[in-house]
């Protein structure tokens, strides 16, 4: 476990002055385990504040010992399911089989069509991956937002759960079309990490959406209308497919911090 400096100590006391954001969001989760830091924290506190902080305490005993029995606290499941899943990615994702399921009737009915699974493989995580971190679908986003536990930790979880309902899917509908797995599957996880990666800087719905757009325009739409699959989508494409994956998913980590800003692209 690496300490906080003393120094650190002492500029977040103050307010937080000279640290970025990812140095106040480390200090403020080590100081919730460390019972340490929070002593050495008291020594750098000003008078004013530990006496406000003596008031504050004070009248917390006082509506504590006044109010009504807490509510009952939720339970560990429920907490869980709240770091893991939002309730409004639900309809996406059944959107997202339904989808894949057409995608496979339609493959059935009109054999002369490209690979419909194939084609819609890059963008099926891409609607519930919208919704993973966006103020616009999440009613109590800035309190998540805000929290600690919150940045690029909350939105791996999110996605993680997109993933677990459209990867098993892709693999009904690829294996039940004779489709190859790893063009199935390469791009979705592709598309995904690119939604996260552009999503730092320009807000993930918007990646997401971007993304899809273009996708469509450029490869499912001409693919479908030419009733030709995409040179992108060849056998020979899945060695540059796995090493695009790879780059992308690498490059979430670098792009981490910027997912603790409350920007309006989000």
């Amino acid at each position: 476990m690496t300490h906080p400096t003393p120094l650190m100590l002492a500029r977040y006391a103050d307010g937080g002055r000279g640290l970025d954001d990812a140095a106040l969001w480390s200090i403020e989760v080590h100081l919730d385990a460390c019972g340490d830091c929070r002593e050495g924290l008291v020594a750098h506190v000003t008078p004013a504040t530990a006496d406000l902080l003596d008031r504050v305490a004070v009248s917390l005993d006082r509506a504590m010992a006044t109010s009504p029995p807490p509510a009952r606290q939720h339970s560990q499941a429920q907490a869980v399911s709240r770091r893991w899943l939002a309730w409004t990615l639900l309809p996406w994702l059944a959107v997202t089989v339904a989808v894949l399921g057409c995608g496979v009737l339609l493959n059935f009915a009109e054999p002369s069509l490209p690979s419909l699974v194939l084609l819609l493989a890059p963008v099926a995580p891409l609607p519930g991956v919208a919704v993973v971190w966006s103020r616009r679908s999440n009613p109590v986003w800035e309190l998540i937002a805000t929290t600690p536990a919150a940045g690029l930790a909350m939105v791996l979880r999110r996605t993680f759960a997109v993933l677990v309902v459209v990867l098993p899917a892709l693999l009904a509908a690829g294996v039940s079309t004779g489709t190859s797995l790893a063009l199935s599957l390469l791009p979705c996880l592709a598309f995904t990490a690119a939604a996260l990666v552009l999503g730092a800087f320009i807000g993930v719905r918007r990646a997401a959406v971007g993304l899809g757009a273009a996708w469509s325009t450029a490869v499912l739409v001409p693919s479908v209308a030419a009733q030709s699959l995409s040179p992108v989508l060849q056998p020979d494409s899945t060695a540059v497919w796995a090493v695009i994956t790879v780059a992308l998913a690498a490059s979430t980590v670098p792009a981490a911090p910027h997912f603790h800003r409350l920007t309006s692209g989000n």
